[in-house]
């Protein structure tokens, strides 16, 4: 009752009452039309936004193989409280999520111990070794949603072409980590100010756009449908659009921390929660970025959650492992950084973490249309808070942002028409 809610066509927030039934949306009532709540629980929304729950389609959820760093269960709780009701986890599990068997367990156990949708991806090659394909007609009847070596680049462009015919033929994506490994190793940081400052190794830009543009061709080749994970540089930006602009089947992501962070933003060497791949790039990298996602060059946000235990954090930049939470700072950040400063809109930032990902991956969810499923959220705008890393639902406390103060913090998460977390109570 009394929900704020964006009107996408004229992006005015609008007041309004939504009723849930049996898990889905059933109707709509204008703020001025009372709905009827006979037998329904009813939930104040006075002050609150209210919007499709968040869809990420790149996160790692760590098990099975490495449950000290996230397990699915403390996953998708931080995922609830970031306000993701969808996420689709990457396979670079150990065992890595290449046989139908480790997608059933993955699928069993967020049934049996999540709070939010799993989506899980497959392994495009057996143990992500780029040398042989795994079944992908068998892992696509196990509730694979596509395929990604995530975590590595496929090197060989037999086998990546391969794998692309093959995902044709049976109506899937395949979803590519781009990185030519001849040119990142021993690197830790992006070539750029803060590597030539300190006297590091850099990863270079091409190292992403050479995957990029040679799978751009291999998906027109093949026809599949082609996703890019986590651009990051001005160059892949150029050719995923002219990729698009010949007609190819080529969509792509980007994280938040490649908008709002840039290498020279990197406080030193020691502190490796500043470390992530793709490499925190420059600032012309950062706005090439901005600008494509704006124009609809980059289709979706996601946040390439990826906890690691502090211990493993604790080695320096150059020892320790890539990657950074996500879920619970995506939105606050995006919010306060574009939509409070004016350049998007709300309704723009919206459409990149909800129906747009729903439109690329071909999912139910994202909407809050009558018979949708109810999969929804409520977001206080006006409230400012500080990032708290030891306040995370995940066991990563990985992060760049500690200390950020941000606006717009999800306050309650619904999922099929159960709500799963709030901010008073926690996990239901």
């Amino acid at each position: 009752m009394n929900a704020l809610f964006v009107d996408g066509d004229k992006d005015e927030i609008v007041r309004k009452h939504l009723k849930v039934q049996d898990g889905k949306v059933a109707q709509w009532a204008d703020g001025d039309t009372v709905p009827d709540t006979a037998g329904c629980e009813v939930i104040d929304a006075t002050g609150k936004l209210l919007s499709p729950g968040f869809i990420d389609m790149h996160v790692h959820l760590r098990e099975p193989g490495f449950e000290y760093k996230e397990t699915i269960a403390s996953g998708t709780r931080s995922a609830a409280k970031g306000g993701f009701t969808t996420i689709a986890c990457m396979p670079n599990t150990r065992p890595v999520t290449d046989t139908p068997e480790t997608v059933k367990y993955v699928l069993d156990k967020a049934e049996a111990e999540g709070v939010v949708k799993v989506l899980p991806y497959a392994a495009i090659t057996k143990n992500e070794l780029g040398r042989e394909l795994t079944d992908f007609a068998a892992l696509k009847e196990a509730g694979a949603i596509g395929f990604t070596d995530d975590g590595v680049g496929v090197q060989n462009a037999q086998m990546m072409k391969n794998a692309m015919a093959l995902a044709k033929s049976l109506g899937m994506p395949v979803i590519a980590h781009c990185e030519d490994d001849s040119l990142v190793e021993g690197a830790a940081v992006t070539e750029g100010a803060f590597s030539r400052k300190h006297g590091l190794k850099g990863i270079p830009n091409e190292s992403e756009a050479i995957h990029v543009g040679r799978d751009i061709l291999l998906s027109e080749a093949t026809g599949v449908h082609y996703h890019v994970c986590h651009v990051s540089t001005e160059q892949s930006v150029r050719l995923i659009k002219l990729g698009k602009s010949v007609g190819v089947n080529v969509t792509a992501e980007v994280c938040p921390h490649h908008l709002v962070l840039s290498d020279e933003d990197i406080p030193g060497t020691t502190d490796a929660n500043w470390k992530m791949n793709p490499p925190l790039r420059t600032p012309r990298d950062v706005e090439a970025c901005i600008q494509a996602l704006e124009e609809g060059t980059i289709d979706i946000i996601v946040t390439d959650h990826a906890p690691h235990s502090a211990e493993e954090k604790a080695r320096g930049l150059e020892r320790a492992p890539f990657g950074i939470v996500g879920f619970e700072t995506a939105f606050p950040l995006l919010y306060t950084k574009f939509v409070k400063t004016g350049r998007w809109t709300l309704s723009f930032l919206l459409r990149r973490m909800t129906s747009d990902p729903a439109r690329v991956f071909g999912l139910p969810t994202g909407k809050l249309e009558p018979g949708a499923p109810a999969d929804l959220i409520l977001i206080d705008l006006e409230n400012e808070r500080e990032v708290n890393p030891e306040t995370f639902l995940s066991q990563g406390r990985n992060t760049p942002f500690a200390g950020w103060k941000l606006y717009g913090w999800p306050t309650l998460t619904m999922v099929d028409g159960k709500v799963v977390w709030t901010e008073e109570n926690g996990i239901n």
